[in-house]
């Protein structure tokens, strides 16, 4: 994992120093392994569907360059691979997998006939259309099978996608956030309190100082 040197508002912070700290236990460091090690191809999806999703991802959580990007789109890919559902669903939607697959194929339906080419390979633009859109509940290709498209769009879209960018330690570098804080816990709960094992954010322009701070935060 690179040192975030002095981008974002944890300036210098890089929550992997916490690997080997009292901040983790085994079955927290082994967890985030897994995560690290995502592949960056399909295991579940087809191409076509992963370029689709690839696509999708990167409007709906455009990523920083001075890093590695997440690997969402693995990452949902994992999840639909194991079939890992949310232990309820919208009585409108179909299951987990279904609903991506339905989703994805509607939404390369939808692009084509817009403009005559899948969605990956439309520009920012047309992507970024299409996607309120679907939002808005506005697309009616029969691809969607009786789907609300917009309830794709919150409850699988924005739902996995999100989850997905959140829970790798790349996104938890940008927010500060120090992990699973298990065995040590927390211990300063009050309003604008930080323990010594969390990130220093930037105050009142003091870069270096937040600099400073997170390069000794474990």
């Amino acid at each position: 994992m690179p040192d975030n040197s002095i981008h974002g508002r944890f300036p210098g912070y890089n929550v992997l120093a916490k690997r080997n700290t009292p901040s983790w236990n085994e079955q927290t460091r082994q967890v985030i392994d897994r995560r690290l090690t995502t592949p960056r191809e399909p295991r579940f999806l087809n191409e076509h569907e992963w370029l689709t999703l690839a696509a999708v991802s990167g409007r709906i959580i455009p990523q920083p360059a001075y890093r590695p990007p997440v690997p969402i789109a693995g990452l949902v890919d994992g999840k639909l691979l194991a079939n890992a559902g949310d232990g309820y669903r919208n009585a409108s939607m179909p299951p987990l997998r279904e609903a991506w697959r339905r989703g994805l194929g509607a939404l390369d339906a939808e692009a084509e006939e817009a403009h005559g080419a899948p969605f990956h390979r439309l520009t920012p633009q047309q992507m970024d259309a299409l996607l309120t859109r679907a939002q808005e509940g506005e697309l009616k290709s029969h691809a969607w099978g009786g789907m609300p498209c917009d309830m794709f769009f919150k409850e699988r879209l924005l739902h996995d996608i999100v989850h997905a960018y959140y829970s790798h330690p790349s996104s938890w570098d940008e927010i500060g956030w120090g992990g699973p804080a298990s065995p040590r816990g927390y211990v300063r709960m009050g309003f604008n309190k930080r323990d010594p094992w969390e990130a220093a954010e930037i105050h009142d322009g003091d870069v270096e100082g937040a600099y400073r701070e997170n390069r000794h935060v474990r």
